[in-house]
């Protein structure tokens, strides 16, 4: 008989350790399922100490020891109550392995391995040094590859209050280890009162200054020199894989570049994307993600709902539908003023007839009271939001479609591309997508940004907006609407108008800008969210 049957799976059984190749010792916590082992092995690799576990997201590990895995969730190296030095995602590829070949030589696992996690557990699980270590099912969720375009930037501008909240996050954790507990209160102090986003760039240089964030926040975003696009083996992509991803969340494109990759190695990736943001997953994935382990570690039959096929949420109606991230709903719409846009929300329209796009908008910013950005997926309030009151400010020029006469299906990557010209050398195009119902409530489903740098920023030119990927399904009645400003404060610094990269909250410095749209040929279209490369 097993010496581990008869265990309560609510309780962890023990800690254990390993010792990596070069001498570190890490941490892990491990529950097991009642009766005779051995059993297939759920791991979770993570920086925020293993009692936690993601269960801000996750059932907790006895969940499913309770259906019969061994979960193991281990603090990464410099990280709880690991030995070694933190250094970000640089270290995980071989400590990965290190862990993978230590885990199938344990008596209690039965050499079948499935990964999990999302954010950084979600790239960690992706980084193995030894392909013939690498597990045998893995389920990724909000996460990708490429540091600059995944992590930390959009459109050429740093995420200012997504990364420096956790990057300090990151940096108070290493003040724990350290016992510098008023380094840590001061952190704290700093995010509870939202001082951080004038200070914590500061906080940063002093508590982490070898910090991967830091390091991501001193890099120019727009210069993908010196930026680390991280390269799984290419055995990885013949893995059994679930991605999760969320239309509020950052990480959505590493997602989508994931389930691409994995689409081009011909083998695929089971794919959902919800109406989730990144710490809100309305109601959890654990039975969707169970029944993948099962089905590929247990040789189970899949019993997740639409089996393989790509399952996207809608937006608007919250039906679940078969849609490939290469289609497209294809609509192009154009832009129409008479110049009233940025005073008048009403005045301005989308015309279906992209010929029919005309006229010219001057949209002034004052860096004094910059617009706010607000909720959508690089908000600390990420999610759906309410929008009234920032179209109604003159800083903002509104599109407005007529009412749709019909049920209509918005999918793919919305872009918008017009001719803009600014009196500085540098201005940002800040964009959101909405959904006017009858009662003339304005609800947000989608944002991006763009910024521009240079004395370029003085001449007409074609200015191109990504926003977030979407699927939303207008009613009859519904009509659709294009915000354009000049600033998301603070989920991205204020542009200072001077040509210069913005690392701080608006100053004495930061300049009066004003932006002219040409919009004739403006176009707003429909692309899919995943293309060709």
């Amino acid at each position: 008989m097993s010496p581990f049957s008869g265990r309560d799976p609510h309780r962890p059984t023990r800690d254990l350790s390993l010792t990596t190749r070069d001498g570190c010792t890490l941490l892990s916590r491990l529950w097991l399922p009642k009766g005779i082992g051995p059993w297939p092995t759920l791991l979770m690799r993570q920086p925020y100490g293993r009692a936690i576990a993601s269960t801000v997201v996750y059932a907790h590990p006895s969940w499913y020891a309770s259906h019969g895995y061994a979960v193991l969730v281990q603090d990464v190296r410099g990280r709880g109550d690991s030995d070694g030095d933190f250094s970000g995602f640089a270290q995980e590829a071989q400590d990965g392995a290190d862990t993978l070949t230590w885990l199938r030589q344990q008596p209690w696992c039965n050499g079948r391995i499935g990964t999990y996690g999302f954010s950084y557990q979600g790239l960690s699980q992706l980084l193995c040094a030894d392909p013939a270590a690498l597990p045998d099912a893995l389920a990724p969720a909000m996460t990708g590859l490429d540091e600059r375009q995944h992590w930390a930037t959009e459109g050429g501008c740093h995420w200012w209050a997504l990364g420096l909240a956790w990057g300090l996050q990151l940096a108070a954790q290493g003040c724990r280890r350290r016992s510098d507990d008023a380094a840590w209160k001061e952190i704290r102090h700093s995010l509870e009162s939202g001082a951080f986003l004038q200070s914590g760039l500061e906080l940063l240089r002093r508590h982490d200054p070898e910090g991967m964030v830091l390091g991501w926040l001193e890099s120019d975003p727009a210069d993908s020199q010196g930026w680390r696009i991280h390269a799984p083996p290419a055995a990885l992509w013949q893995r059994p894989m679930l991605l999760i991803g969320g239309w509020h969340d950052p990480h959505l494109r590493g997602v989508l570049d994931l389930w691409q990759r994995a689409d081009q190695a011909g083998t695929g990736a089971v794919l959902r994307i919800g109406a989730w943001s990144h710490l809100r997953w309305n109601g959890g994935l654990d039975r969707l993600q169970l029944a993948f382990f099962d089905q590929h570690l247990r040789d189970g039959v899949s019993s997740a709902p639409g089996g393989d096929l790509p399952l996207l949420e809608d937006l608007v109606t919250g039906a679940w539908l078969p849609r490939s991230p290469h289609q497209s709903s294809g609509q192009c719409w154009g832009l129409r003023s008479e110049g009233l846009a940025a005073v008048d929300p009403a005045e301005g329209t989308l015309v279906a007839e992209a010929a029919a796009a005309q006229g010219n908008v001057v949209i002034v910013h004052d860096p004094w009271r910059p617009l706010p950005g607000r909720g959508g997926h690089l908000g600390l309030d990420a999610g759906p939001a309410r929008r009234d009151d920032l179209d109604a400010r003159t800083d903002v020029a509104c599109f407005t479609s007529p009412a749709l006469s019909e049920v209509t299906e918005l999918l793919g990557e919305p872009q918008l591309t017009l001719t803009a010209a600014a009196d500085q050398p540098g201005f940002d195009l800040c964009v959101a997508l909405s959904r006017l119902t009858p009662d003339g409530a304005v609800h947000q489903i989608s944002t991006g940004m763009a910024r521009f740098r240079g004395e370029g920023c003085q001449r007409a030119e074609r200015r191109h907006v990504r926003l977030q990927p979407l699927l939303a399904s207008l009613h009859a009645g519904d009509r659709l609407r294009l915000s354009i400003g000049l600033a998301a404060w603070p989920q991205v610094t204020v542009n200072p108008g001077n040509g210069t990269l913005p690392l701080d909250a608006p100053s004495a410095g930061h300049r009066v800008i004003t932006v002219g749209l040409a919009l004739t040929d403006s176009r707003l279209c429909m692309l899919p969210m995943v293309r060709a490369n």
